[in-house]
């Protein structure tokens, strides 16, 4: 059994105390796009251009295939802190399996 030291074991806690207190979080990639419609003297093909939007894009795999659903300004505001979260909920996921990848080699000289 690997033995982690006292500064492993307070980085594991760190980490899964942040884990703990996390909010909602809603997977997936946001997008925010603008774009041009293309009409014949639309603000969009001016020089310098206007383009409309911004649109946001919300792509997510769902049983294996990639759903999109557009969002309206309203629900970015209302879900943006959800969609951090899971971010921020990755990075964590990221650190700990680092750490414990470390501690691993390690303890088996895998390095």
């Amino acid at each position: 059994m690997p033995r982690p030291t006292a500064a492993d074991r307070a980085a594991q806690a760190k980490i899964t105390a942040q884990l703990g207190s996390a909010g909602f979080a809603l997977p997936g990639t946001i997008l925010e796009r603008r774009i041009r419609c293309g009409k014949p003297g639309c603000r969009c093909g001016a020089d310098p251009p206007q383009l409309h939007g911004p649109y946001y894009q919300w792509t997510r795999k769902v049983n294996g295939k990639t759903e999109t659903r557009l969002l309206t300004a309203a629900q970015m505001a209302r879900y943006r802190s959800w969609f951090d979260n899971a971010r921020q909920l990755r990075t964590l996921t990221s650190e700990l399996e680092a750490l414990s990848l470390d501690i691993a080699e390690s303890a088996e000289d895998w390095s």
